[in-house]
């Protein structure tokens, strides 16, 4: 099963011995960050440096000064890795060392775009504003998003992308210092506290039949039980309608996925006319179309109409990974499974290859490794003794 590992471009440059460590490990692609979010990460091989602070969203390779000229809504580029442009360095090794390279890009996840244009971002129905949650039923934002893609995809090198957070992106967020675990959330509070009331929102809800001012006070009633009850969470979509109520719910949920779908077939498309033939393209998925996030909801159907395939969240038990997997099986092109493989962050790679054979069973053909650059030494062995063991 072709297996690619995640990696950052940062892990690469400056270390000579690096992509051989990455091939050594017995994968056959790297998923390298094209367009990445803000993160503090740990280069524990690195012989130069220990931690890697990413202040902001940014692209790792110089963005198109022509196309981007005059725009309000631009990348911004990366000042963190001593490199002309770090993508190009990373990619040129790891093909040196015999490795597929496909860009990794995200796309409606970027607190600085947020903090420097508000109107940009999703407004929950008490009005808080979340910087870091681009709004994609915002015109400005799509045409932004769709030309990123076309750009932070379509690398030199690159035989495909993946497109992390190609959707709605909502409450859920690792945010610096966060305080929000006081009150536990099941993901039927995190959708409604992921609705959004821009103007371009509120104008969607009245075409599909809401008023969106009594729509806001109706999901604020029905978070009241959440901020002042003891009870457990409500989960699925399941616990949506039970808080919201089902006509509502299903209203709300037309109109997101209406939009989320035009972002996505714009997207791809945009890629696709911007790539030579075969350019393989994948999104971060997962079955449940009410979730945003990295991994945003979609329609298994439509997008297999769409995309190449997707990357779904496997890391857990079977019966998680059942969960993901299932909807997708038999509907061809590529189901990769992503696994994560850091002790440290919730991964388990002592268990790769049990946790890879149950995802074959279920319909996987590709495995992704979340991640080379981040784990440890003893992770790392571990993925390569997995790797050897299911490669026989």
């Amino acid at each position: 099963m072709k297996t690619s590992a995640f990696l950052y471009p940062w892990d690469i440059v400056g270390d000579p011995g690096a992509a051989a460590r990455v091939a050594d490990l017995g994968v056959q692609q790297v998923t390298l960050a094209a367009a990445y979010h803000s993160t503090r990460a740990l280069t524990p091989r690195h012989p130069a440096r220990r931690v890697v602070t990413a202040e902001h969203a940014a692209v790792l390779y110089p963005p198109d000064a022509a196309r981007w000229a005059g725009r309000e809504l631009r990348p911004y580029p990366q000042s963190w890795v001593a490199a002309d442009d770090a993508y190009a360095e990373a990619a040129e090794a790891l093909a040196g060392a015999g490795l597929d390279v496909h860009s990794w890009v995200v796309l409606a996840h970027n607190s600085r775009l947020g903090a420097e244009h508000p109107d940009t971002s999703v407004v929950n129905a008490y009005g808080d504003r979340y910087p870091w949650a681009p709004c994609i039923a915002r015109p400005a934002v799509r045409t932004y998003l769709v030309d990123l893609a076309a750009e932070a995809a379509v690398r030199d090198g690159a035989g495909g992308t993946e497109l992390e957070s190609c959707g709605w992106y909502g409450f859920a967020h690792l945010h610096a210092h966060d305080k929000v675990a006081g009150v536990g959330l099941g993901d039927a509070a995190q959708y409604l506290m992921s609705l959004c009331f821009c103007p371009d929102c509120r104008a969607g809800y009245h075409a599909h039949g809401l008023d969106a001012e009594e729509l806001s006070r109706s999901v604020r009633a029905a978070l009241e039980p959440v901020w002042s009850g003891p009870g457990a969470p409500e989960a699925g979509w399941a616990g949506v309608e039970k808080l919201l109520g089902a006509d509502l719910a299903a209203a709300t949920l037309r109109w997101r996925t209406e939009v989320a779908r035009g972002l996505q077939e714009s997207v791809v498309a945009a890629v696709r006319a911007a790539a030579a033939p075969g350019f393989q393209v994948l999104l971060h998925a997962d079955p449940a179309p009410h979730r945003s996030g990295a991994n945003v909801g979609v329609d298994p159907e439509h997008i297999a109409s769409v995309a190449d395939g997707v990357v779904l969240p496997c890391t857990g038990d079977d019966a998680a990974r059942e969960a993901v997997l299932g909807p997708f099986a038999g509907r061809g092109g590529v189901l990769a499974a992503n696994l994560t493989v850091v002790r440290g962050m919730g991964g388990s790679p002592g268990t790769l290859e049990h946790d890879a054979a149950h995802a074959a069973s279920l319909g996987a053909n590709q495995l992704r490794l979340y991640h080379a650059g981040l784990a440890s030494g003893p992770d790392l062995a571990a993925v390569t003794e997995a790797l050897s063991r299911l490669g026989r």
